[in-house]
């Protein structure tokens, strides 16, 4: 893990621990605001260090991985420092503003519906392309990448008692998890999933890895319906709860990130804080990840209209 901060200096932002802007008292949550690195959430660590291990032979086959579009965005991004290609395969669900960003960093994404995307990825079908292919789910550089968060954390915080992080393939908790405890073994360590996609929870919940019937949600950035069997004991091992988050404590999260803090938040990366700001209770002081940024401007608008229409009817 420190070998990968080593090889993401100069690379990726320290992202500072800014509190949550409260107009009542001092806030004990901090955020981790990692859509302000180059290309909009932490999948640029992860991505970074697993393409930096290759050898030059290896990258110019080009870069390859699946993605709903932060991943995929990271993989372009460090391709084109590489000069080399990239192409990631993009589930139909996946945002406009994200295939977008994928393109004009110069890769290609291969849009499909998701139960083709999961077959392919099953069937192991990368294994018969040229392509370097990365696992954004369970590949350990991946992993490796995203755990220097925790570092930072652990650095900028050492009084941490409670970490939120949005979950979905697992890998960032994975990371960030292992070095937490690691390094402070009390630090308690949620994981946080939508409602409409409880696949870590449920897992939890049986005791294995299951699958589970995803609805539509606003993130769609954490959308995966299943644990893997490699990552659950990884899992199981660093997390100490998790918990599920509505689509209106979602928005509700967004619109205050907006509002009190000026930031820009997709529906996965206000996760961390729509769950801590529900369990105000027994969290102490905290840290929330927000993992990533992207999302329609026409989407935002209308979340944070939302919250003035409510308003006006009871000044009415």
């Amino acid at each position: 893990m420190r070998a990968a901060a080593e090889r993401l200096r100069g690379i990726v932002v320290r992202t500072p621990l800014v509190p949550l802007h409260s107009f009542e008292a001092s806030s004990d949550i901090y955020l981790k605001p990692e859509m302000l690195q180059p290309i909009g959430s932490y999948k640029l660590r992860g991505v970074y260090n697993w393409a930096a291990s290759l050898n030059p032979e290896q990258r110019k086959r080009g870069l390859s991985t699946h993605s709903a579009g932060n991943t995929a965005q990271a993989l372009g991004y460090v391709a084109r420092l590489f000069g080399v290609p990239a192409r990631s395969l993009v589930p139909d669900f996946a945002p406009a503003v994200k295939v977008r960003a994928v393109e004009s960093y110069g890769a290609t994404p291969v849009v499909m519906p998701f139960d083709e995307l999961l077959n392919f990825v099953f069937a192991e079908g990368f294994k018969r392309e040229p392509y370097n292919f990365l696992n954004p789910w369970g590949e350990p550089k991946m992993i490796a990448g995203s755990a220097t968060i925790g570092l930072e954390i652990i650095e900028d915080c050492p009084d941490v008692e409670t970490v939120y992080i949005p979950v979905g393939g697992g890998g960032l908790v994975a990371g960030v998890g292992s070095v937490l405890r690691a390094l402070k073994p009390s630090v308690r360590i949620v994981g946080v999933q939508a409602e409409a996609c409880p696949a870590l929870h449920a897992s939890f919940a049986a005791g294995r890895p299951v699958w589970v019937d995803a609805g539509p949600t606003i993130c769609e950035g954490v959308a995966v319906p299943f644990v893997s069997d490699e990552m659950y004991p990884l899992l199981r091992s660093v997390i100490d709860d998790v918990v599920l988050v509505s689509e209106d404590k979602v928005k509700q999260a967004i619109r205050t990130l907006a509002n009190n803090n000026s930031l820009v938040v997709e529906g996965a990366g206000a996760l961390s804080v729509a769950a801590a700001l529900a369990n105000e209770h027994r969290r102490g002081k905290t840290v929330c990840i927000l993992s990533g940024g992207k999302i329609e401007m026409e989407e935002l608008a209308a979340i944070v209209a939302e919250a003035n229409r409510g308003r006006g009817k009871r000044r009415e």
